[in-house]
């Protein structure tokens, strides 16, 4: 039976039916659907293929390998931190809206064809969007709204995409690539839309496709909606959103664009644009949002570099950032739930408060940073050094930079201006149980991963080794702490710095101008003009023709007058003639139809 179950539909199909479980078993049917969700997935043997056809079309609704099983096993992991996170909201259309997501991601991660694909890929948009609608302001229905359109507008994208494969291909739209993910393939990949000798897409229906991927993946100047809606989220929904939107386009990207070489310079720019963002920005959510582009932009790295090593960082990178990103939204929204705002100019002094979420928030952002002994210490090193093999002084050079800024604005920035700085004077409760429970899982997971990476490295697509040769690999090797500690080092004395220059950007309540600016304003602003413009051309067009028409009938009123030639009164004689002439036509025309 498990075999025949899509990955993922358990959470879909269950998150549906919470609204009629009676109140009190809402919650702990939520907390256990995650769990067998991952039972069944697991329980699939690895290389399984679920087949069946539709309109003559081949579809693989599920396949199994082991880069589906990394986001499978991480996506359920995340479900379920945040089902325990938003216990206390009494809120169904969350509960479901946030389980049917979680479910709609885990599909998508086991399609075995496109059109499974986008199926589960809209569904993605469909039921995220209740997260944010959720919070139930006007501002949040009009986020939610931009968010919805431009989701599904990506899923159009796709379909259209697929349609031009389709017409390349024929009937092969299946997802399956030969050797690709193969764990003794060879070390250099080339995914199914690359073309293996140039490195670039294989045709037209490959950039669509890569479009629609880099739309969800927030790709720069397609990555606003991302800073739009995810600080607009509910406390808890944010959680949610952090977790699969972004990450399943980066599963996408590794399944088809791996070795992709025009990834890499749209990888290096999405980790260091945030930075100047993430510093000015006064949110702490919005910063989060910021930071989570950054770091989508090493996965983008690694999958465009696309060794072993690289693609194996990308996954692993991919795992340990869904749980440390989540602590740190989790940590943000807390502080949110207790204090009502995230701006950091209204916070500081809550570590007396809130002393158990500013410690999770610490190892969340000592995650993040890349410390020794946390989680994102033994993934990023991976994309950092097969980056370096790759022979690009710059690329290793700005993966460096963006490393620091990381430890600015995430490491350093979020625990400070939130927790510590000035004190605020706002007294509050400690963050509710539930919530802490969510927090300290994500933490120990943050910890356990970066002391004893193994049962990480045992899921990844390939074993973890340093080379082609077989070298094997130590992401505790003196060259990586060193060089780790340096990055923290300097990035701690240069935060130090500028605060006591007062050089640091102030933490103000204002609008930062971002690319959707084009848009937003300057593209609207064009538009309108034109408009007016445009209507003003089509109203002195029509008045023209209005003038032209009325004054056509006004000389032909003339001659319908009185005392004119077509009026009234006739004279006798006149009007018998006209009389007598149209009864002529008249019996002309009749006697010509019986002859």
């Amino acid at each position: 039976m498990s075999s025949l179950m899509i990955p993922g539909m358990i959470l879909v199909l269950g998150g549906l039916f919470i609204p009629l479980l009676p109140k009190g078993l809402r919650k702990g049917f939520a907390i256990i659907l995650p769990f067998i969700s991952c039972w069944q997935m697991h329980a699939l043997p690895l290389d399984y293929i679920l087949e069946a056809e539709m309109f003559g079309y081949a579809l693989y609704p599920v396949r199994v390998d082991k880069l589906s099983l990394v986001w499978g096993y991480v996506f359920h992991l995340a479900a379920l931190l945040s089902v325990i996170y938003q216990l206390h909201v009494k809120d169904t259309l969350q509960d479901v809206s946030g389980l049917t997501y979680a479910g709609a991601a885990i599909g998508a991660a086991f399609a075995g064809d496109l059109v499974t694909l986008f199926v589960f890929w809209e569904l993605t948009a469909i039921t995220s969007v209740f997260l944010i609608y959720a919070n139930r302001t006007e501002r949040s229905a009009k986020v939610g709204t931009r968010y919805l359109i431009i989701q599904v507008a990506s899923g159009v994208i796709l379909f259209f995409g697929i349609l031009l494969w389709i017409q390349d291909q024929g009937q092969a739209i299946d997802l399956t690539f030969g050797n690709t993910y193969d764990p003794d393939g060879p070390w250099e990949l080339t995914g199914m839309f690359v073309d293996a000798n140039s490195g670039d897409p294989t045709s037209i229906a490959a950039y669509v496709i890569l479009f629609a991927f880099g739309i969800k993946a927030a790709f720069p100047f397609l990555h606003n909606w991302l800073q739009d809606s995810y600080p607009e989220g509910t406390a808890t929904g944010t959680v949610f959103l952090s977790a699969f939107t972004t990450k399943l386009a980066i599963y996408a990207l590794a399944r088809g664009y791996a070795g992709c070489d025009m990834l890499v310079p749209i990888g290096l720019v999405m980790t260091l644009f945030p930075i100047f963002f993430a510093v000015i920005e006064n949110d702490l959510r919005k910063v989060l949002a910021y930071s989570l582009n950054n770091q989508l932009g090493y996965m983008v790295v690694g999958i465009g570099v696309g060794t072993q090593l690289a693609l194996n960082g990308a996954a692993a990178h991919a795992f340990a950032h869904i749980i440390y990103k989540g602590l740190l939204f989790m940590a943000m929204g807390a502080v949110l739930f207790r204090v009502g705002t995230t701006k950091a100019n209204e916070l500081g002094g809550l570590h007396k408060s809130m002393p158990i979420t500013t410690i999770f928030c610490i190892i969340g952002s000592l995650s993040i940073s890349g410390m020794p002994g946390f989680s994102g210490f033994v993934t990023k090193s991976m994309t950092l050094a097969a980056a370096f093999d790759w022979g690009n002084i710059i690329l290793f050079f700005g993966l460096l930079v963006a490393s620091a800024g990381v430890v600015d604005h995430s490491g350093i920035k979020i625990p400070f201006f939130a927790f510590f700085a000035h004190d605020s004077g706002k007294r509050c409760e400690e963050a509710p149980k539930n919530m802490l429970i969510a927090m300290g899982i994500a933490a120990f997971f943050c910890i356990f991963l970066g002391i004893f990476p193994q049962p990480l490295y045992d899921i990844l697509p390939f074993e973890v080794r340093y080379d082609a040769n077989g070298a094997e690999w130590h992401n505790y090797s003196a060259s990586h702490i060193y060089t780790s500690f340096q990055l923290l080092f300097m990035a701690a004395l240069a935060f130090v710095f500028f605060q006591k220059m007062k050089i640091y950007p102030d933490e103000i309540t204002c609008t930062n101008v971002d690319t959707d600016v084009v848009y937003r304003r300057w593209f609207k602003g064009v538009f309108l003009i034109l408009g007016r413009n445009i209507d003003s051309i089509w109203n002195r067009t029509m008045g023209q023709i209005k003038d032209l028409i009325v004054s056509k009938v006004s000389k032909l009123g003339e001659h319908h007058r009185p005392n004119t030639t077509f009026g009234e009164p006739w004279p006798i004689g006149q009007a018998a003639l006209w009389a007598a002439v149209f009864l002529a036509i008249i019996f002309v025309s009749g006697l010509s139809k019986i002859v």
